[in-house]
């Protein structure tokens, strides 16, 4: 069903239609009760982790204040296209004003390009943990937190800020997207494409997608090159903390291909393929992310077994854990403790071993000292004596 141009002469506005979707006066409450269930899903799995990171002191370290904020970022996502998205399958009309066009896509391509910022950061924060953990607490201090997270959000929101004051000023000769929201598809509508939008639009891809993304297989590159060199250990520990994060990237690279390659290209395929690669990026990468980390992170994991078993397992949870705090004898330290004791521990006794070491060298430099001293005294003795003789 190809929709035409609508004109609000009163007002003046120009209204741009969705032709993307397909077969919907047949589909339409099939579409709603999809929709807003997931919707609600994606509402409520990315609340609880954000609650229980806030709630929870033993979350407040740098790498899971990053994921609330990226999941925080998944919900504003998600409520730039949703509501839109539920009105307009109720409707007869599927439109949209032209400046209202450009603030979704305005907030939309913001969302996007923060993802990429704060995966950069969160790949950041693995790698000092791992390569310099010795550094991680003075490297990444509230100071360094809270500058990636204001940079993550403004970075994108001036970029793309710039982007839609050049869409503002282009002469439209198309009214109808080949999409159900406000994305890379207005490129379309223009009566003749513009050179600066697209080199523009390079250039922000490059710097919001391309960069980042090239920085975080650096960092992950080189957390695999070193702990390949360590023990079993830690090996295991940089898998465990670095997959939740690298399964998060592929999946929105991926989202970004479809947004970025097939939408500009124009590729040829039918508008049911479209509409169902368009609802897989909206509708599973904001729904995958809390699912990813929630199952993966065993410290939000165990969280959320304890939320959803309820006070009484709660209360036991707690107990265990008093019991655990409850001294020395009685598993105060944790594995890791164990190990950094352990490992200050040899490096004492070598220290001490060295040290030593280091007393005998001199005792017996001493001692040559002692005995050259006196050779060269008694040969001294034997030429005077000689000498008297004579």
């Amino acid at each position: 069903m190809f929709l035409f141009l609508s004109m609000d002469v009163e007002l003046n506005v120009t209204l741009v239609t969705f032709g993307g979707f397909a077969e919907l006066h047949k589909y339409r409450y099939l579409y709603f009760v999809v929709i807003s269930t997931l919707y609600i899903l994606i509402l409520c799995f990315n609340s609880t982790i954000v609650y229980l990171i806030w709630t929870h002191k033993n979350l407040h370290e740098p790498m899971y204040i990053f994921i609330a904020a990226l999941l925080i970022n998944c919900v504003l996502y998600s409520m730039i296209i949703y509501p839109k998205l539920l009105s307009d399958v109720l409707s007869e009309k599927q439109t949209i004003s032209y400046p209202l066009c450009l603030f979704q896509g305005f907030l939309y391509y913001t969302s996007a390009g923060s993802e990429f910022l704060l995966l950069a950061a969160m790949a950041y924060d693995r790698y000092v943990s791992i390569c310099k953990p010795l550094q991680y607490p003075v490297i990444m201090n509230r100071i360094t937190i809270y500058v990636c997270l204001i940079l993550a959000w403004l970075i994108p929101a001036f970029e793309t800020s710039v982007l839609g004051v050049l869409y503002s000023n282009v002469k439209l000769c198309s009214f109808t997207l080949t999409g159900i929201f406000c994305n890379n598809s207005l490129y379309k509508l223009q009566c003749v494409p513009s050179v600066a939008i697209s080199i523009y639009g390079m250039v922000m891809l490059i710097n919001i997608a391309l960069l980042p993304m090239l920085f975080i297989l650096f960092t992950y590159i080189r957390i695999i090159r070193i702990s390949y060199h360590c023990c079993r250990e830690v090996r295991k520990k940089a898998v465990k903390t670095c997959l939740p994060h690298l399964l998060v990237l592929i999946n929105f690279s991926c989202f970004i291909f479809f947004d970025v390659i097939i939408v500009r290209l124009d590729s040829d395929l039918s508008k049911t393929l479209r509409l169902t690669l368009t609802f897989q990026s909206i509708l599973f990468h904001p729904l995958l992310n809390p699912i990813i980390y929630g199952l993966k992170m065993n410290a939000i994991f165990k969280h959320i077994k304890i939320l959803l078993s309820g006070p009484d397992e709660a209360g036991k949870g707690e107990a265990g854990k008093g019991e655990a705090e409850a001294g020395p004898g009685e598993g105060e330290l944790n594995l890791d403790q164990a190990k950094a004791r352990l490992k200050l521990d040899q490096a004492k006794a070598r220290l001490k071993l060295d040290q030593a070491k280091a007393r005998l060298k001199l005792d017996q430099a001493k001692a040559r000292l002692k005995l050259d001293q006196e050779r060269r005294g008694l040969m001294m003795t034997q030429r005077l004596d000689q000498a008297w003789m004579t």
